[in-house]
C-alpha cells in the first residue's frame, strides 16, 4: 500500500474509526485550487473600474504635477524678498497681478514683486515659495506687506513631487479602490484594462429544499445556501449565476452541470458531496468532460465532506450542505479561487484580507489532527481590548452564523485554545 493510501486510511479524528474520504490537510486542498488561472482581460471606462483588478501595469504618463503649484490661498513670492519679514517689521511688496485657476502663467516675478494665488494654482516663474494670506495685509493699492518670512518650497507642490513620468504606481493584480480611480483619471486614463468579472455558477441540490416564499413542511428547509452565496459570490467581484433548486436525480443535476461548465468559469454546489444514498455530486462531477477530482474530504469542522475538481478545465467546489459548514467552506477556499481567478496574485489571494486580533473570550476545546474554524462575535471592552467570543450553534445554524463577526482557526497540532489567549480572526 502506497504512503498515500496509508494516510487516506489513518484513523478518522472524528470518531476514531476508519476514514469513509480520502483526508487530506486544508493546506493541500488550497494548494489544489492554486493550479488555476485568472480570467481573461477586458478594457472598461475608468469610471467603471472600482473594485477591478488591472491586468497590467499602470504607469504615469507625465509628472504629477506637470507644474509647479500652491498648496494654500496667499501670495507667490520670491522667498529672498520676505527675509526677517514680521508683524512688526513686514516686508512690502508690489502685486504684478493675479493666478486664475486652470489657467497657464506667463509672468515672471521681479526683485520685490508679487502675485495673488489660489490653492492649486500656478506658481509664476520666479516665484519659490507661497505666503498664506493670513500672514499679510494689503496696506497700499497694488501691495501687500508679508508678515512673516518664507522659505523656499513653502506651501509650494514642485514638478513631478507626487510622482515622476514613467513611474508604476498600480502593479498588475492590484485591486482598485475609490480613490484609485481618481488617480487614473488623474493620469489621464478614461478607460483602463482589468480582468474580468469571474461567472460562478451556483447549484443548490436537495429534494428537501424549498424557496423562500415557501412555508416549508415537515422535513423540508428553505433555500439559504444558494441566496447566501449568491450574495458572497457578488461581494468577491464576481458575476453569480444562479441555476436553480436540484432534486436529487443524477439525469437532472448532471445536464445542470454541463451547462453551468459551459457557461461559467466556476462552479459552486451546494450539498450531495457526502457519501449518503442522495449524495450524487462526486458521480456528476466524475461524469463531465476531462473531470478530476483532487479532493474529497478534509481534516477539517466544519466541512470535511467538501470536494474539489477540475472539470472541462474549470474548478468545481462541492460544498456542504449545511449552512455554517458551507460558508466557512466559502470563506476558506471558495473565496481565495474567485480572487485567483478575479487576478489577484496567489500571494495575494490565498490571504485573509480583513483580519483584526482579539482576546478570546472563552476556552475553545479541538481535536488533534483537525482544522477547526471557530465562529466569534467581537465586542470591546471598555480597557479598548478586543474580545472574540465563540459563538454557539452546530453546522446547520441559521441564527448562530449571522450572529458571527469572524472565524479562529485552531490549527490542526492544536488541542484548543485558552481563554484569553490572543487570536487572529477572519473577519467574514
Amino acid at each position: 500500500m502506497s504512503a498515500r493510501r496509508r494516510r487516506f486510511a489513518a484513523p478518522d479524528p472524528h470518531t476514531g474509526g476508519p476514514s469513509r474520504f480520502p483526508l487530506v490537510t486544508v493546506t493541500e486542498a488550497l494548494a489544489a485550487l492554486q493550479s488555476f488561472r485568472a480570467v481573461e482581460a477586458e478594457r472598461i471606462p475608468t469610471a467603471e473600474a472600482s473594485g477591478r483588478v488591472l491586468a497590467r501595469d499602470v504607469r504615469t504618463t507625465l509628472d504629477l504635477p506637470h507644474f509647479a503649484r500652491s498648496y494654500m490661498d496667499g501670495f507667490a513670492v520670491r522667498a529672498r524678498d520676505t527675509t526677517d519679514a514680521s508683524v512688526q517689521h513686514p516686508r512690502r511688496l508690489a502685486i504684478v497681478g493675479s493666478v486664475d485657476m486652470g489657467r497657464r502663467v506667463d509672468v515672471r516675478l521681479g526683485r520685490g514683486e508679487c502675485m495673488r494665488i489660489p490653492t492649486g494654482g500656478m506658481l509664476p516663474r520666479g516665484a519659490d515659495a507661497v505666503v498664506m494670506v493670513e500672514h499679510t495685509r494689503e496696506s497700499a493699492a497694488g501691495a501687500v506687506d508679508i508678515e512673516r518670512a518664507a522659505v523656499t518650497g513653502q506651501h509650494v507642490m514642485r514638478r513631478g513631487e507626487d510622482a515622476r513620468k514613467g513611474v508604476r504606481i498600480f502593479a498588475r493584480g492590484h485591486r482598485l479602490r475609490p480613490a484609485d480611480v481618481g488617480a487614473l483619471s488623474g493620469i489621464g486614463l478614461d478607460r483602463v484594462q482589468v480582468v474580468r468579472r469571474p461567472r460562478v455558477a451556483v447549484l443548490a441540490t436537495g429534494d428537501e429544499i424549498v424557496p423562500p416564499e415557501v412555508t416549508p413542511r415537515p422535513g423540508q428547509v428553505r433555500n439559504v445556501n444558494q441566496y447566501a452565496l449568491r450574495a458572497l459570490i457578488a461581494a468577491a467581484g464576481c458575476e453569480p449565476l444562479d441555476f436553480g433548486i436540484l432534486p436529487d436525480r443524477e439525469a437532472v443535476i448532471r445536464q445542470a452541470m454541463r451547462r453551468a461548465l459551459a457557461k461559467a468559469d466556476a462552479v459552486l454546489v451546494s450539498g450531495g458531496s457526502s457519501v449518503g444514498a442522495k449524495d450524487l455530486t462526486p458521480a456528476v462531477v466524475a461524469a463531465m468532460p476531462h473531470a478530476h477530482i483532487r479532493v474529497h474530504g478534509i481534516r477539517i469542522r466544519p466541512g470535511k465532506p467538501t470536494l474539489i475538481a477540475r472539470a472541462a478545465g474549470k474548478p468545481v467546489i462541492g460544498l456542504p450542505g449545511n449552512p455554517t459548514s458551507a460558508l466557512v467552506i466559502f470563506h476558506v477556499l471558495a473565496l481565495p479561487l474567485l480572487r485567483l481567478l478575479g487576478g489577484e496574485p496567489r500571494a495575494a489571494a490565498f490571504v485573509p484580507r480583513r483580519t483584526v486580533r482579539a482576546e478570546l473570550g472563552a476556552a475553545v476545546a479541538s481535536v488533534v489532527g483537525r482544522e477547526d474554524w471557530i465562529r466569534v462575535a467581537l465586542t470591546t471592552r471598555a480597557d479598548g481590548a478586543v474580545v472574540a467570543t465563540p459563538v454557539a450553534g452546530g453546522s446547520g445554524d441559521i441564527v448562530g452564523f449571522v450572529r458571527a463577526d469572524g472565524l479562529v482557526r485552531i490549527g490542526a497540532a492544536a488541542a484548543g485554545l485558552a481563554r484569553g489567549e490572543q487570536a487572529t480572526v477572519t473577519l467574514i
